[in-house]
């Protein structure tokens, strides 16, 4: 375990907070202060951190000083030395007789070195601000850095607000992360050249070090409550059709929430996975239907029929131009949002009829650019590959005695692509390229089957599950989910496998003369 000695002037924070963050295992065996009554004595020995404290005597000479400050940390263990507002400068009687030394300076070195870098900042007018984190040498604020983050300086600022800006949203990150990364045994210091190398620092597709930049689109009335606040930030580099960047073309209507952003850009990535005309209905970033035909029109109305009591307030996304026939369809009842890659005039001159119905213009939708996706939690941010897996013909491994017929196969994958934007628990019927009946983010695969089967029979109009197929985002792990959809007349089935009761499970679909495909892969969609 690496430990610490931590040599402050006066409150420490950065040192308090390696304290509490303890990275890579690194702990605090010391602090030290020049100075009679700094508030970091107080912080040290609430948290039960041994504290010294070594003045400098009047006339004595820095050297001298120093000399009694190693002699005082003689009598700790300890292997790196932290500085955090040590307000001395350090003679090469420290540097050469301690261990690596490191200091953070609030500033991106060697831009504004000294004691004065905020005001520097502001009085230059740049725009982006930081901390670094660097090795000690005879040079002030010049030693080799070996890690920097950033901060944009904003107009209203003044040196209070961005000297604590630049503590807590750069400082305390870069300190803890040179910690551990010299816990780690992945800092080497070579003091004779003033070099630092840093093991596995790599910037592949998860990059040790992430810098998000986005900008503020606009403030939204509320959040997913009205007693929340929110906005929306664009990324400028994004070039994937999103609806952040879609125009409004109603421009009358009002703004975008924050849910029906969230619904349009799930209801986007529904109607992405199709290249046929594909229109969905979203409800709650769930699918309330979706379907793929040879006409807008046509897609449109499968899609609804699924589930148009659910569709009620919902958003439509469609993959191809809307035309005429598809928005007359849609205004016949409420609909919050429409999101389509463009409209014909005569599709325009129907939906702005609708005061309330937002039309949004997302452009081509070509390629997707967009890699990976992202989900802040408390303390960090979830970061994960995009699904964009579609399994083929070739992929599925047929597992029961009947073999599916093409139009089931059809049908399969048509449910794959939509249960992948599905929340788990989630189950899918589907007919052709039209979903019958949905059951979503239920907590057991049986009663994802049961809801599924209950919306299919109550609430689809001129559908049924009679000879659909189930798409299901993981393993059944009971033969209870095949009952159940035998029970509602499902004839195929196609699922992820890998459940110790796979055998179980296969008996059950042969003794309906069920087929069944495994994908080898599961599609869950958490939030």
């Amino acid at each position: 375990m690496v430990k610490i000695a931590g040599l402050a002037s006066n409150r420490g924070r950065n040192l308090l907070h390696i304290a509490d963050r303890t990275p890579g295992g690194a702990t605090l065996s010391i602090v030290l202060t020049n100075e009679d009554g700094a508030p970091i004595i107080e912080g040290a020995s609430e948290r039960g951190i041994p504290t010294e404290v070594v003045t400098r005597k009047e006339g004595e000479s820095r050297s001298s000083h120093e000399q009694r400050i190693l002699e005082t940390l003689e009598g700790y263990d300890f292997d790196i030395v932290c500085l955090d507002g040590y307000m001395r400068v350090l003679t090469d009687e420290f540097i050469d007789n301690a261990p690596t030394t490191l200091n953070i300076h609030p500033s991106l070195l060697p831009a504004f070195p000294g004691m004065d870098a905020h005001e520097q900042v502001l009085e230059s007018g740049v725009r982006m601000t930081g901390c670094t984190v660097h090795v000690v040498t005879e040079q002030v604020d010049a030693g080799p850095i070996v890690t920097q983050e950033a901060v944009p300086v904003y107009e209203d600022d003044d040196t209070a607000s961005l000297k604590n800006r630049v503590l807590y949203e750069a400082e305390f990150t870069a300190y803890p992360r040179a910690v551990r990364w010299f816990a780690e045994d992945r800092l080497t210091v070579d003091h004779a050249a003033e070099t630092v190398e840093i093991d596995g620092d790599t910037g592949g597709e998860f990059p040790q070090r992430r810098l998000v930049s986005d900008d503020l689109d606009s403030t939204l009335r509320y959040g997913e409550n009205p007693h929340q606040d929110a906005a929306v930030y664009a990324d400028a580099a994004c070039q994937e059709a999103s609806v952040v960047s879609a125009p409004q073309l109603n421009e009358g209507a009002k703004a975008l929430s924050y849910n029906n952003y969230n619904d349009a850009d799930g209801a986007l990535n529904l109607i992405k996975e199709f290249d046929e005309p594909a229109a969905a209905v979203i409800k709650h970033t769930n699918p309330a239907g979706c379907a793929t035909a040879d006409s807008l029109a046509a897609a449109y109305d499968k899609a609804l029929r699924t589930d148009p009591k659910s569709a009620f307030g919902g958003v439509v996304a469609l993959n191809s131009e809307c035309d005429a026939e598809t928005a007359e369809q849609i205004v016949e009842s409420f609909k919050e949002v429409v999101v389509a890659p463009g409209y014909t005039e005569a599709a325009v001159d129907v939906l702005t009829e609708k005061n309330n119905l937002r039309v949004l213009e997302v452009g081509e939708l070509g390629e997707h650019s967009e890699r990976l996706t992202e989900k802040p939690i408390v303390g960090g941010r979830l970061v994960q590959e995009r699904d964009l897996a579609s399994p083929s013909v070739e992929d599925l491994e047929v597992v029961t005695e009947r073999d599916p017929t093409d139009a089931e196969l059809e049908a399969m994958l048509f449910a794959w692509k939509t249960l992948k934007h599905v929340k788990s628990n989630g189950i899918v019927f589907a007919t052709g390229t039209e979903t019958v009946g949905l059951g979503v983010g239920q907590v057991s695969r049986v009663d994802a089957v049961e809801l599924a089967d209950k919306k299919s029979e109550r609430d689809a109009e001129g559908k049924t599950a009679d000879g659909a197929v189930m798409g299901s985002d993981a393993f059944f792990p009971f033969p209870d989910g095949i009952e159940a959809a035998a029970e509602a007349g499902i004839e195929a089935v196609i699922q992820p496998g890998g459940s110790v009761n796979d055998e179980d499970v296969i008996e059950a679909a042969d003794e309906h003369g069920m087929a069944m495909v495994f994908t080898g892969m599961r599609c869950f969609r958490h939030d």
